[in-house]
């Protein structure tokens, strides 16, 4: 959760290897999923991917709304919490991520005009922010709706540097990342007294 490092050199990266791991797991099942549905005439990748993207934008856009406007600066302080990321901050990283990874999928330039992980520094205001996560998922569907079983494996630059990495592990990244910070984000709700929009039905 460490604001100033590198996302990948730093933040939650004591789990990283964890995470790794996961990762392959869900490329093998995924690689698996749609060669079946290939043969059997299913839905292709972009289709079973969009629809996971789908999912996690129906859970964390409820959750920076259901975020009280004055609690977007909130960090948590009782405890080892220094340096950690504000609600706000917790949600323009994820946004600036879903728009990086998506970019690379796409073969474009990171349309959020920004190179810092905490995105647009301008973007202050709780319906800036919100705002911005919408326009990323937006551009998120976009991406997942690009991949196909054909070009699902295509090694493509990674945005954040080192070896080139297949297509849909972008897609992946954008799945378990935001999550990650979406299990954060809901402590910081919860600290607020705020019950999170999934955990009311």
């Amino acid at each position: 959760m460490d604001a100033e490092q590198p996302h990948f050199a730093g933040c939650n990266c004591e789990n990283l290897r964890y995470m790794k791991t996961t990762l392959y797991a869900v490329l093998c099942a995924a690689f698996c999923i749609t060669m079946a549905a290939a043969e059997q005439g299913a839905p292709a990748a972009g289709k079973i991917y969009d629809e996971q993207f789908s999912s996690l934008e129906r859970e964390l856009v409820p959750l920076a709304e259901a975020m009280p406007a004055d609690k977007y600066d909130f960090a948590p302080t009782h405890g080892e919490f220094t340096g950690v990321r504000t609600f706000a901050l917790q949600a323009k990283h994820v946004a600036y991520i879903i728009y990086a990874v998506s970019a690379a999928i796409l073969g474009q330039k990171n349309p959020s005009q920004t190179v810092a992980e905490n995105g647009p520094a301008g973007l202050t205001s709780k319906d800036q922010i919100v705002q911005y996560l919408k326009d990323a998922f937006a551009y998120g569907h976009k991406a997942m709706a690009s991949l196909t079983n054909a070009n699902q494996l295509d090694l493509i630059a990674s945005p954040f540097g080192g070896d080139k990495v297949a297509r849909v592990s972008m897609a992946s990244t954008a799945l378990w990342h935001s999550y990650d910070h979406y299990g954060q984000m809901v402590v910081y709700l919860r600290m607020n007294g705020v019950i999170p929009p999934a955990s009311r039905h």
